[in-house]
């Protein structure tokens, strides 16, 4: 008995009555214009004529304009919204957006179609049931109720009346909670077949995560370029001049100096570098394209760091750290210099970690067809410990340069670890 209450009168039992009713209510204006053609044509005259001829023909004459009305593109998703938040299915079983193909216009008109015009049926009966079964549940304790017009139109002044109107007022209540509740049930389980996502839609789903993850990749990329190569070679330098002031009185005070400015200047550049990534960050949180950001869009933050902050980036890295220009960089584009600045950056990182202060050179060659880029460190005495997360920076040194149309080698050779990136310009 409890089972059969919640399906009839529970919580989503109701809200899918709900759902009905909007449904009647959306039916209600080509209702309207269904009255006025059927009046005209049978003669019937008046908007809400009592002729049940003319009701049910309107009827009949405003369901194909509820097809017609949904093929607009809001139908899709004014009915995903309604169905999610009232018919009780799983939201991810729903489409987004306006529906795009025939395929899945007609589903949706089809949809659109259905949920008014049992709307409006269920809408109908609960307007019109109730009250009805008020006064016929009433009987048996109004005289006047028996006698009046009304009562004597639908028979109720019949003696049979008197003792069977209260259950026939009870099962006409129950018989609508049960055509309502089946009907909801109907509409649930229509709702995913014919809002449903089509072949289109999970093709463009599926093509926005990808744009979605490949931002978030390229800004974790950005981060971890940024901040981690400011991290190491602020690591290197305090860790250099701290070893030189355990030297005691004779401490080259040049070099401690030399490596402050040097953290300094890493610092100071990083949180710009920094506040630009953030901006990208927000601007992707707030609906923006990104790379409109990259490119320095209105309302965006300015391109990020390229080849005209690469001295600067050196100098930062340390003294030991020699570059070398061949060719004329001035026509490179702005988002080659940008990659480039990175790629510089991750390498600067990697020796900072594994050439223990050696050496390091870093030589750009813009002279031919190839951009070509090359890093050469000192091997390392004992191999560097693997770390569980590691190996982000090769990596993410390859993906810049494919990115790009371009290569990456990284590797032991003649006795110096070498890094060499080529680009076609």
């Amino acid at each position: 008995m409890r089972r059969c209450a919640v399906a009839l009168l529970g919580q989503r039992a109701r809200r899918r009555w709900l759902h009905l009713i909007v449904g009647g209510a959306l039916f209600m204006p080509f209702w309207m214009v269904g009255s006025v053609v059927v009046g005209a044509l049978l003669g019937a005259g008046g908007l809400f004529t009592g002729s049940l001829a003319v009701q049910f023909g309107a009827y009949a004459v405003g369901l194909p304009l509820v097809a017609v009305a949904a093929l607009f593109p809001l139908a899709r998703p004014m009915s995903v919204a309604a169905a999610r938040a009232l018919c009780g299915v799983p939201a991810d079983r729903y489409a987004d957006g306006p529906a795009q193909g025939p395929e899945a216009r007609a589903r949706t008109a089809g949809w659109f179609t259905l949920h008014l015009g049992a709307g409006a049926l269920v809408s109908g009966a609960t307007l019109a049931l109730p009250p009805f079964a008020a006064s016929v549940m009433a009987l048996p304790f109004s005289p006047a109720l028996r006698e009046s017009e009304l009562g004597r139109l639908w028979g109720l002044d019949r003696p049979w009346w008197s003792w069977a109107a209260l259950p026939a007022g009870l099962l006409m209540l129950l018989a609508l909670a049960a055509a309502a509740a089946g009907t909801g049930a109907l509409l649930a389980v229509q709702a995913p077949r014919l809002l449903g996502p089509s072949p289109a839609d999970r093709l463009a789903a599926a093509e926005r995560r990808a744009a979605e993850a490949e931002s978030r990749n390229r800004l974790a990329r950005e981060l971890h370029d940024s901040v981690g190569h400011a991290l190491s070679a602020v690591t290197l330098q305090a860790g250099a001049a701290r070893r030189v002031l355990d030297g005691g009185a004779g401490a080259d005070l040049a070099f401690v100096r030399e490596a402050l400015t040097a953290i300094e200047e890493t610092t100071r550049r990083t949180v710009g570098e920094l506040d630009w990534v953030l901006g990208l960050l927000r601007q992707d949180e707030q609906g923006g394209e990104a790379e409109e950001a990259q490119e320095g869009g209105a309302g965006g933050p300015g391109p990020g760091p390229g080849l005209d902050a690469l001295e600067s980036l050196v100098r930062g890295a340390g003294p030991r750290v020699a570059l070398t220009l061949s060719g004329d960089l001035a026509p490179v584009p702005e988002a080659l210099s940008r990659e480039a600045y990175r790629i510089v950056q991750e390498g600067l990182t990697n020796a900072a970690r594994h050439a223990g202060g050696e050496p390091v050179s870093v030589r750009l060659d813009a002279r031919t067809e190839e951009w070509e880029i090359s890093m050469e460190n000192p091997l390392p005495a004992r191999p560097p410990v693997a770390r569980p997360n590691g190996g982000r920076g090769l990596r993410g040194i390859g993906e810049r340069a494919r990115l790009l149309g371009g290569t990456a080698e990284a590797g032991p050779a003649d006795g110096v670890w070498r890094l060499v990136v080529r680009i076609p310009r």
